[in-house]
């Protein structure tokens, strides 16, 4: 559906553009406005996050106009980015001091720095190439 096609592109580009700033000032939340279109704002980013991990998801049910495997790669990606910016909301967050090695490389700079800057690399070519196998 274009619609999918259209808000994927929108999600993923936003989530790569979240994820490649740096979050080290998002520990004051107190001074945070409630909701602002900030990738430094917390909730932004969780709204965000849910978005991009709800259309990741129908866009792998509803592919219907374009062949699944043009549908996969910028579905996953979205899936990707979106567990990423919950998983940092939820760090960001949590009161919890239990820290794994998991966590701790998903939380890193480079981790979402470079799967943000393939976020947005997917987008341009799923934009630019709608109909190709893989994008």
């Amino acid at each position: 559906m274009i619609q999918f096609y259209f808000l994927s592109i929108v999600c993923n580009t936003l989530a790569g553009y979240a994820l490649t700033r740096n979050t080290d000032d998002l520990d004051d939340i107190a001074r945070q406005a409630p909701f602002t279109l900030s990738a430094h704002n917390l909730p932004f980013r969780l709204l965000l996050g849910l978005l991009s991990l709800v259309t990741g998801l129908f866009k792998l049910l509803s592919a219907i106009d374009l062949p699944f495997a043009g549908d996969l790669i910028p579905a996953l990606t979205g899936i990707g980015s979106g567990l990423l910016l919950l998983y940092d909301y939820y760090a960001k967050t949590s009161t919890l001091t239990t820290a794994s090695k998991l966590g701790s490389f998903l939380t890193e700079k480079n981790t979402k720095k470079g799967f943000g800057v393939w976020s947005c690399a997917i987008a341009a070519l799923h934009f630019l190439f709608p109909e190709m196998l893989l994008f």
